[in-house]
């Protein structure tokens, strides 16, 4: 129980993570927007979860595909300090349970918050994020973790996911998608027939966010567990540490070797990378298997936000290519690195991956389309030149650096 709850405080932390990397590889005019986006997703997504989505995601018998819950009640309803909720083996109690799950359900808004960021209209994304994260999320996710159909791929032996590679990365990445599909790319960004990069604004900021998100990736992964065993927790913290870093080694030489220049966002992005593709497996892998389905997501997430921006699809902070491509790698990788013969299929695998980001990007596009159609959800020309900060918010991260306008 108590390992549960220091878990959920590490998950918490990255969601200032997510918010300074963000922050940083955008342009310093759109700073306060980037950082009130994530104060928004972390507070509604805590909310919406109590309200809904926590009885939505675990429904206990239901269908399989769908049922909508209510709001929580008493969880200490089986004493709190007893193994009444779960057995010896869970050893928590339902409140532990709740707030653990409550941090990871706004981390799929928070990735398509950097994928749309410095063009995209505040109140928009305030109501798409509030549906995301209080309905959509939940119903995918109980697919799996709360016994939905899922759980019959791979020849019964069920869908292997331990704490999201797919649920909730890949879940983002292709929300994210399709959000960037209907916004459009950021004016300037492609011009005649040529990128033109548009620099983050701090660097730093964006390295403090990588650290901070692989710290609270201890959580991430580490608390998935779901129990301080110590046969699984010192396992999922040493392949969790080491994916990681061979992502960033990856990333490192490819982006040197085929940009001509080490490139600091890319080592960045390699770390999320390995992150991402240990996720869905880091429980069941041999530290040299890490190692190895960290080197291929650093490798993979290069080609892929270079694939991305040569047909137009503008992702400030390669959120679809770390969340979402890296994503499916890290729920193939379950049957190819599995060293406890627990019978992962790679078509099963596959399968419910892709089920997983269908239905992020359909249900992204039908709610997305309908704010488009509707009340909008770009900025108008004259707002993203001058910046979401002053447009949306009236106020500026740097008023001592800005041009003064007096």
């Amino acid at each position: 129980m108590l390992w549960t709850v220091i878990a959920a405080a590490l998950v918490f932390i990255m969601h200032l993570g997510f918010a300074t990397l963000e922050a940083g590889l955008t342009q310093s005019k759109n700073t306060v927007n980037i950082l009130f986006k994530n104060v928004f997703i972390i507070a509604i997504g805590i909310i919406s979860y109590a309200v809904i989505g926590f009885n939505t995601h675990y429904p206990g018998d239901f269908n399989g595909w769908f049922s909508i819950g209510s709001m929580i009640g008493d969880l200490n309803a089986d004493g709190g300090d007893t193994f009444g909720y779960g057995g010896v083996g869970l050893a928590m109690t339902g409140y532990g349970d709740f707030i653990f799950q409550a941090m990871f359900a706004a981390t799929a808004a928070t990735i398509v918050s950097g994928a749309v960021a410095e063009r995209v209209k505040l109140g928009s994304f305030m109501i798409f994020a509030t549906l995301l994260v209080g309905l959509a999320y939940p119903v995918v996710g109980s697919w799996h973790w709360g016994g939905g159909w899922l759980g019959g791929l791979n020849g019964g032996n069920g869908f292997k996911d331990f704490a999201g590679s797919a649920v909730v990365h890949a879940f983002g990445g292709f929300a994210a998608l399709a959000c960037v599909m209907l916004l459009g790319p950021r004016a300037g960004k492609y011009v005649d027939g040529k990128i033109r990069p548009i620099l983050g604004h701090s660097m730093p900021l964006a390295t403090i966010g990588v650290f901070l998100l692989f710290l609270g990736w201890f959580g991430f992964n580490g608390g998935s567990v779901l129990s301080a065993d110590p046969t699984y927790v010192g396992l999922v913290f040493t392949t969790t540490a080491l994916a990681a870093c061979a992502g960033a080694l990856a990333s490192i030489f490819v982006s040197w070797t085929f940009l001509k220049k080490p490139d600091l966002s890319m080592a960045l992005n390699g770390i999320l990378a390995g992150l991402v593709g240990i996720t869905a497996n880091a429980d069941i892998v041999s530290p040299m298997g890490s190692i190895i389905i960290g080197l291929i997501a650093g490798v993979i997430v290069v080609f892929s936000i270079i694939f991305f921006d040569k047909i137009k699809i503008d992702d400030p902070v390669g959120a679809i290519s770390v969340h979402g491509v890296c994503g499916i790698w890290g729920i193939l990788a379950c049957a190819l690195f599995d060293v406890t013969d627990s019978g992962f299929t790679l078509v099963g695998q596959l399968i419910g991956v892709l089920a997983v980001g269908a239905a992020a990007f359909i249900f992204s596009i039908i709610v997305f389309g309908i704010l488009k159609a509707t009340i909008g959800i770009r900025v108008s020309p004259e707002e993203e030149a001058e910046g979401l900060d002053i447009g949306e918010h009236g106020q500026e991260a740097y008023p001592d650096f800005a041009p003064s306008s007096r």
